[in-house]
């Protein structure tokens, strides 16, 4: 049997990775290997291993890596834990391939030990573009270590292609996390608002806000614009997601459980939702607001308005239905108003979003199944000569 290795770090990483590890876990061909790290084993972040539990899911290998200090030292310490760690854990669990996704830090530690491991790697969400966050440079230097490449959309399988990857191993599937909202049953408005012990009201914002790490020392004065915005509306009901464990990720956090002590009537904040009820959270309310990539990827398939905000996604393709603006009051209240009308939420509940292919986690499944012996001497490719001269 051909073991793979499914790698999460995160809360939404796990949401989006879980028709793989179900279509993986169901192939009596395959033998999914699960090992968990970062936010997953923190308290401080919901210690989410707990749901990955609750799914069924059996984990093979628990990592620890994050410290308490939200810092680059910290950061750096964590990668450094990381990199150890994961080698330490490849080494016990011998898998064919490993799956990684996206372009986080742990992401960044897992493909290092993997490459020295000598072991191949598949990666997910290669080619896109975050210029606001570190990330960016991550995710390009996770697909130069990987030897299959799943994209969401085929101007990022050319981004990959161009960075020197075979075409034959760089795939267009879309992206993975639109699988669950096709196949998920999604909890209704009053077993919600039970679940979460909150209402909705009238109107409401879901809002996720992460540290943009490439503009140090901003989240503050940022979120604070965020928070001064959201209350010139006196009717919006807010939920808070809390942020990553990016460098002053905890100082968003803090800062957020200090808002909603002080509006305990129109807000609520969770460290994990749970994939269940965030995107039944999603299908409800009336616009997404924030920087996070739900906004861009998941948002526009329930047809709900985002607001997303600053630099952290710069680059990414996007849906009519999303606002970009500054992390500024006045741009962010002008944003929200204009989600918030009837016009543009007409417009959002039509829009086409680019990221949307069916049974993307089966073709995978099939593709690295397929796959046979990997050759880790990757030879690099070389764009035609045309190709370029239409560039200059």
């Amino acid at each position: 049997m051909k073991k793979i290795c499914v790698f999460t770090g995160t809360r939404a990483e796990y949401g989006l990775l879980k028709p793989l590890m179900r279509a993986i876990r169901q192939d009596p061909e395959l033998n999914l290997q699960l090992l968990v790290t970062g936010t997953h084993l923190a308290a401080e972040f919901g210690n989410t291993y707990q749901l990955i539990e609750e799914d069924g899911f059996c984990i093979d290998e628990k990592v620890t890596t994050l410290g308490d200090e939200d810092s680059v030292i910290g950061t750096c310490k964590s990668i450094s834990r990381g990199i150890t760690g994961y080698a330490e854990a490849f080494t016990r669990l011998q898998p064919d391939i490993l799956v990684l996704l996206g372009d986080r830090s742990e992401a960044f530690a897992a493909a290092t030990a993997a490459l020295l491991c000598q072991l191949p790697i598949a990666h997910l969400h290669g080619g896109e573009v975050t210029q606001g966050a570190y990330d960016e440079a991550f995710r390009h230097a996770i697909s130069k270590m990987s030897h299959l490449h799943f994209v969401s959309t085929e101007t990022y399988r050319q981004r990959v292609i161009q960075l020197g990857e075979q075409p034959d191993n760089v795939h267009n599937v879309g992206a993975i996390g639109l699988d669950y909202l096709e196949s998920e049953i999604f909890l209704e408005r009053n077993e919600l608002e039970a679940s979460l012990n909150f209402s909705f009201g009238k109107q409401s914002a879901l809002v996720t806000f992460h540290p943009v790490t490439l503009e140090h020392g901003s989240a503050t004065e940022q979120f604070n614009q965020l928070l001064a915005a959201l209350n010139q509306f006196d009717n919006l009901q807010t939920i808070f997601t809390k942020a990553n464990a990016d460098t002053e990720g905890r100082t968003i956090n803090r800062i957020i459980d200090q808002y909603v002590t002080a509006h305990p009537q129109k807000t609520i904040a969770f460290s994990s939702m749970g994939h269940l009820r965030y995107l039944s959270s999603m299908r409800i309310i009336d616009m997404v607001v924030g920087n996070s990539s739900s906004g861009i990827l998941e948002a526009p398939n329930f047809g709900v308005p985002t607001v997303n905000i600053g630099n952290r996604q710069t680059g990414r393709i996007k849906a009519a239905s999303i606002i970009d603006c500054e992390p500024e009051q006045t741009a962010i209240f002008s944003a929200c108003s204009k989600a918030l009308s009837n016009q543009f939420k007409t417009i959002a509940q039509h829009v086409d979003n680019p990221y949307r292919q069916e049974g993307t986690a089966g073709r995978i499944k099939k593709i690295i199944k397929g796959t046979g012996t990997i050759n880790l001497q990757k030879s690099f490719y070389d764009l035609p000569a045309n190709s370029l001269e239409r560039q200059i």
